[in-house]
Formats: C-alpha cells, sequence, structure tokens
C-alpha cells in the first residue's frame, strides 16, 4: 500500500519534469530559428508538448522504454549479486549498504537519477539537433515546399511547414528565407502532399 502511495506522489513530480523538458526541447529548438516559442505557446502547448513529442514516433517511445527495461534490469542484478565483490567494487557498493531497505533506496535513486538524466539528454538531443537540421536545411536551400497554405483571403502559397501549435503556423515560402508566423485563424484550410 505504501508503495502505491509513494508513485501516487512521484506521477505529478515525474510529468512536470516531462513539462519541463518539453519546454527545454521547445525553447532550444526554436531559439536556433530565431523565435521565442513561449511568446507564441499556450499553456495547452507547454502541457502536452512532451506526451507529442513521446508519442510522435513509436521508435522514440520504444527507445525510451527499452533505455528504462535495461537500468532496470542492470538494478536487479546488482541486487540479486549484491555480496560479490566485483558487484560491490563496480558500483561502489558499501558494507553498510548492503542491507535491504537501504540497498533498495540507493537503487531506487540511482534509477530515478538516471532515468532523469536519460530523458535530459533525449529532449535536448531532439532540440539541439532538429533545430541544427532545420538551420542547415534554410541555409543550404533543401527544403520541399509541398504544403499549401490557403489564406482567408482566398490567396494559396506553396511553403515549407516547419512547425504549428494551437495557435500558429511557423513556415518559410521558396521566395523567402524569413521564418513567417501565421496565426491558425487566419489560415482557411492547409494541404500536406507527403
Amino acid at each position: 500500500m505504501k508503495s502505491i502511495e509513494k508513485i501516487q506522489n512521484l506521477i505529478p513530480i515525474g510529468y512536470l519534469f516531462l513539462v519541463i523538458m518539453g519546454i527545454l526541447k521547445e525553447s532550444v529548438y526554436f531559439y536556433q530559428l530565431k523565435i521565442n516559442i513561449l511568446k507564441y505557446s499556450t499553456i495547452m502547448d507547454i502541457l502536452i508538448s512532451p506526451i507529442a513529442d513521446l508519442t510522435s514516433n513509436p521508435i522514440v517511445l520504444l527507445s525510451l522504454l527499452l533505455f528504462a527495461i535495461c537500468i532496470l534490469l542492470i538494478l536487479i542484478f546488482v541486487y540479486k549479486y549484491r555480496h560479490n565483490d566485483r558487484v560491490k567494487k563496480t558500483f561502489n557498493i558499501k558494507e553498510n549498504e548492503l542491507q535491504d531497505n537501504v540497498l533498495k533506496a540507493k537503487l531506487t535513486q540511482t534509477f530515478l537519477l538516471s532515468i532523469s538524466i536519460g530523458i535530459l539528454s533525449f529532449f535536448l538531443g531532439l532540440g539541439i539537433g532538429g533545430g541544427q537540421k532545420m538551420v542547415r536545411k534554410i541555409k543550404d536551400n533543401k527544403l520541399e515546399y509541398k504544403q499549401k497554405l490557403t489564406f482567408n483571403t482566398g490567396e494559396t502559397e506553396a511553403v515549407f511547414l516547419i512547425d504549428s501549435n494551437s495557435s500558429y503556423y511557423f513556415y518559410l515560402t521558396p521566395k523567402n528565407k524569413s521564418i513567417k508566423i501565421a496565426p491558425i485563424g487566419a489560415i482557411k484550410n492547409i494541404e500536406l502532399n507527403n
């Protein structure tokens, strides 16, 4: 019963951590494009951002789950063979830490720290790598303008859609390397050609 209460207490903290990582990822990504994304985001965009990143590609979600399972298996191995001299030396386990409750607490902290560092690295990597890739594509003019925006005025324009949120579209046009930001209300429809 106490373990369920501990998990219930950790869920909001874990989600808050994910939200902060989502904000960090979006900020780093758009900073490289010279956009302060927080000015253009609603609270809903910020709350959904980490979930959208994790579910955008099944490989991403599976990779993170595999990462967590690997760390968990390593810690189970350490717990099972805690009396082995090589395990004690490798994982810096002292004699006074071999008691069940002390070792479990240490391994739980190690697990949470490892998962936190892994998720931080994942989101920072997505933000930095994605931003650099987009800046390089814009600089080298290697964009494919497959999407078409139709504005409320009836004007249609071929664009490269960088991203969107609940309020704005961020896009480039073939004639201009400057990023344009259009409110969603100004767009009648968008045609995506994949």
